[in-house]
């Protein structure tokens, strides 16, 4: 997964100021007790980061991969 293709994911679940909120601001065990932007930066790679994001913000299975393409150009 691309770092791209990550902020994609989070912006779509989340929203894009929330997404940007939390990952400067969300402290996830699973990546070390860092926030996902710390993560990144640090190099875990995105999708490791954003597998993390899911389990801690709930998001359902059938979202992770994101959202159908078909309904993404309504």
């Amino acid at each position: 997964m691309r770092l791209s293709e990550f902020w994609r994911l989070m912006d779509e679940e989340l929203g894009s100021g929330y997404a940007r909120s939390v990952a400067s601001s969300q402290v996830v065990g699973a990546l070390g007790s860092r926030t996902p932007d710390e993560a990144l930066e640090a190099g875990v790679p995105p999708r490791e980061v954003w597998a993390a994001v899911c389990e801690v913000m709930d998001v359902p299975p059938e979202r992770r991969l994101g959202r159908d393409p078909a309904a993404r150009r309504r």
